[in-house]
């Protein structure tokens, strides 16, 4: 048996995780086993909001080192969130703890990147979806700040991590390729992007394909963590594109919805697609793992049912998710469909009391009570699962059969029913932990462990995952009633794919 340690960050917590390799029938398998979990908790610091990577640092040495209490350690992989990075200085110190995404400085560059780099054209080089906390438009808020003029390298966070776990600075394919710095065809950093905004091409480090040892722990780590000279591997470092490693699927006919605090909802294809149309329509060209792209719409997903439980459990309520759902499951059908891609919507805050006052500018049924607020959420995250499926079949020319939806949405009963109703389409739901399971399974070949292509290593991380087949409701009236509900929230949608206020 193999075992391998998957350090896995999201927005709201972190995890290691361990993965071991073993034979069963039918071939090797992979057992996952959490051996430490921490939160996430993003800080204000002089009114920029920052992520507190120190401490989760501390966290991924406390876990490493329970790992390798627990037996040995064969590689470790790091996958983290996307576009966010921390600047170093000539001497490898990082300057300040890394910007979050949701901070509000990143959209106010916008105008400033585009008056030299106009929108179409960063899209022909980058394939990237616009949003307004890519990378390139952090850099650009960046350089009217205190930190530029004694930055030195920029490293993406899973590569800052490895940074301080190896000694090595490098960048990793798919998480580059959130950035809108890389060509996107020729996958290495543009030129032509770099020097219009005046970024000296020597802040960025080399980048790496997944599957690339990047070094071995430092002497301090290793005494930190009891490990000795264990590996660090280059993983599909962004979370998503690990995800897509671990989604079970057999052939190529099919979408996948990772899905959590965002929803990466779409196909696996093998060269970009930089149509005018695919533009128009908000679709993203992310590297993936062998040479693949993931063509994917980013929604944003189960966030606006994170803050809303947050903010009732602030003013007191003692409310349970699973009771709400199973009350929202009774709640009437389609009442309030809401743009969840709307800008209001990405910032923290009071989100029932958004999505009030999003309703009521539109002329909708309002919601007034939780459970009628979860069922308005999910009601609209499926209609937007089932735009993001049908544009990206329409873009890529890809058919789809059957839509995997991983990660923690996976489990949520209602939305995967939902998502089934909304497309036509079987979903098939799970493993939860596809981000792990992929981040391991890149980790296994690269050590050879395991061999063989993207399929093989699929159908080993499928092997023994508990899923769930929701079969859509083929009725007539349902099925009008989506088509229905796509028109009219095409009427008012500012989000991807709909017609633009912006």
């Amino acid at each position: 048996m193999s075992t391998f340690a998957a350090v896995d960050l999201g927005a709201s917590s972190g995890r290691v995780i361990l993965g071991h390799v073993e034979a069963g029938d039918g071939g090797p398998r992979v057992r996952l086993e959490q051996v430490a979990r921490f939160p996430n908790t993003p800080r204000d610091d002089g009114g920029t909001l920052r992520w507190d990577l120190t401490r989760l640092y501390r966290h991924i040495l406390a876990g490493l080192r329970e790992a390798g209490e627990r037996g040995r350690v064969d590689a470790i992989g790091i996958d983290t969130w996307a576009v966010d990075y921390g600047l170093l200085d000539v001497d490898g110190a990082l300057l300040a703890e890394p910007a979050h995404y949701r901070d509000g400085r990143n959209a106010l560059a916008v105008p400033a990147v585009h008056a030299v780099l106009p929108p179409e054209e960063l899209y022909a080089i980058t394939g990237l979806q616009h949003q307004p906390f890519n990378t390139v438009f952090q850099l650009a808020a960046e350089r009217d700040g205190p930190l530029w003029d004694r930055a030195r390298r920029l490293l993406l966070v899973p590569d800052l991590l490895g940074y301080w776990l190896t000694g090595e600075q490098v960048m990793e394919l798919t998480n580059a390729s959130t950035t809108a710095l890389l060509d996107v065809v020729r996958r290495r950093p543009a030129p032509e992007i770099l020097s219009r905004l005046g970024i000296d091409p020597g802040l960025l480090a080399r980048v790496v394909e997944p599957g690339t040892v990047i070094g071995t722990l430092t002497a301090a780590v290793q005494e930190a963590t009891g490990l000795g000279p264990v590996p660090v591997i280059a993983v599909g470092s962004h979370d998503t594109a690990s995800a897509v490693v671990g989604v079970p699927a057999r052939g190529a006919d099919f979408a996948y919805i990772s899905c959590g605090t965002w929803s990466l909802v779409g196909v696996e294809v093998d060269a970009p697609v930089l149509t005018p149309e695919s533009r128009a329509a908000n679709f993203t060209n992310e590297l993936g793992v062998d040479g693949t792209v993931r063509y994917l719409r980013n929604v944003m997903g189960l966030w606006l049912l994170q803050e809303s439980l947050r903010t009732w459990q602030e003013a007191g309520g003692s409310l349970d998710l699973a009771g709400l759902l199973t009350a929202a499951r009774a709640a009437e059908s389609r009442r309030t469909l809401i743009d969840v891609d709307d800008p209001e919507f990405l910032p923290p805050g009071d989100m029932p009391a958004r999505i009030a006052d999003h309703a009521r500018r539109r002329s909708l049924a309002v919601p007034l009570t939780p459970p009628q607020v979860v069922r308005a959420i999910l009601d609209s995250l499926a209609l937007a699962h089932r735009r993001a499926v049908r544009d990206a079949e329409r873009l890529s020319g890809r058919t789809v059969s059957v839509v995997h939806i991983v990660g923690g949405g996976s489990r949520n009963e209602l939305l995967c029913q939902l998502t089934a109703d909304s497309t036509g389409l079987p979903v098939l739901a799970g493993p939860e932990e596809a981000t792990a399971l992929g981040n391991v399974l890149v980790q296994a070949r690269a050590t050879g462990v395991l061999t063989g292509d993207l399929a093989t290593l699929r159908a080993v991380g499928a092997r023994g995952q508990d899923l769930t087949t929701y079969a859509p409701t083929l009725d007539a009236d349902v099925s009008r009633a989506w088509v229905d509900a796509e028109r009219r929230i095409g009427s008012y949608a500012v989000g991807h794919g709909a017609p633009r206020r912006r």
